[in-house]
């Protein structure tokens, strides 16, 4: 009887295959952790740069439409850090939470009555924000980059 495990690498060695990396594998496995399961995607549909009254400021306005919802973000970069002021319409209804990620770091807050939301002191890089409403599916923007 011929163990799996010795023919599997022996049919990876005869296809001259090599096993997948460890650093490939942990990536995948982070990069999972960052799905939503149900969520609808947002779709990506403006962007502007403003300078603010500090040269080392600079604000981005990104816009995301997806399922009647609309997500304006302002996000402000400085001393390292980014600052997301956001704002969704029309509100999405009592009890609804938002998350503003980064790949190693969830923020998540209330969605006031207007729509607003803050979230400040993520690191530089990839955004996310996800939108959860009480009785409906998840709707998360697309991923973007910000750059210092």
């Amino acid at each position: 009887m011929i163990n799996d495990e010795y023919f599997l690498a022996a049919l990876r060695l005869a296809s001259g295959n090599d096993p997948i990396p460890m650093q490939v594998s942990a990536a995948a496995r982070d990069a999972y952790r960052l799905l939503v399961p149900e969520a609808a995607t947002a779709a990506y549909a403006e962007s502007a740069t403003i300078r603010s009254v500090r040269d080392d400021d600079s604000s981005h306005l990104v816009r995301f439409i997806a399922a009647g919802l609309t997500f304006d973000l302002e996000v402000t970069e400085g001393d390292g850090l980014i600052d997301v002021a956001g704002h969704i319409s029309p509100y999405p209804g009592e009890g609804a939470l938002v998350d503003v990620r980064s790949p190693n770091l969830t923020l998540t807050r209330r969605i006031a009555h207007t729509g607003h939301f803050a979230a400040t002191g993520l690191p530089p890089g990839w955004l996310s924000v996800v939108c959860h409403r009480p009785g409906h599916a998840p709707i998360q923007t697309t991923w973007v980059r910000i750059r210092p």
